[in-house]
């Protein structure tokens, strides 16, 4: 039986390959064109897309309803969704990176010293405002990353007056540096 306008959508319900190639010669240049406009980044991916189109009209020509639409427009929509979901397919690609694809840069250990010294001047210049023992419970807290009450602890300073000492200590660096602007 010869596939026309009339019985193509029956010939694949059936299986038959007459109506398929009916499709692929009267909409295939819509469904290419739709493709194209999403994957224009991507033409090795064109054939591989369109193949997965007129497969999914193939195997979901059952959901077709006719009442509901054009088969133009059904099979358009089969398109968009199978272009966006190659699309999704290859950012996933891009996204996963072999490790023996990677080139871990070396780390430059003089830039890295110089700027540790630099930071540490800084630091220095900052907490030079502040008292000898108060200058050690800041190093202790924000450097060495210790919990306040342990760093009380270890210098003799009760809970309550830690949290005092901060809050003063940090006035104090406010006032003579100024509180730095946020972007």
């Amino acid at each position: 039986m010869k596939a026309n306008e009339h019985n193509f959508i029956d010939l694949i319900k059936r299986q038959k390959e007459e109506g398929i190639l009916y499709v692929i010669n009267t909409y295939g240049g819509l469904l290419n064109a739709i493709v194209r406009k999403r994957l224009f980044t991507a033409p090795d991916r064109i054939e591989e897309c369109m193949n997965d189109i007129f497969l999914g009209i193939w195997r979901n020509i059952d959901s077709y309803d006719a009442t509901k639409g054009s088969f133009e427009g059904w099979a358009a929509g089969i398109a968009r969704l199978e272009a966006i979901d190659t699309l999704r397919k290859m950012k996933r690609e891009l996204e996963t990176v072999s490790i023996e694809d990677m080139e871990i840069p070396q780390e430059d250990s003089s830039f890295l010293e110089l700027a540790e010294q630099e930071l540490s001047k800084e630091t220095e210049e900052i907490l030079g405002c502040l008292k000898p023992k108060d200058q050690e419970l800041f190093r202790r807290i924000f450097m060495d990353e210790e919990e306040p009450e342990e760093a009380g602890e270890a210098l003799g300073i009760s809970r309550d007056n830690v949290y005092v000492r901060i809050f003063r200590g940090k006035q104090k660096i406010r006032s003579k540096f100024g509180e730095r602007k946020r972007a």
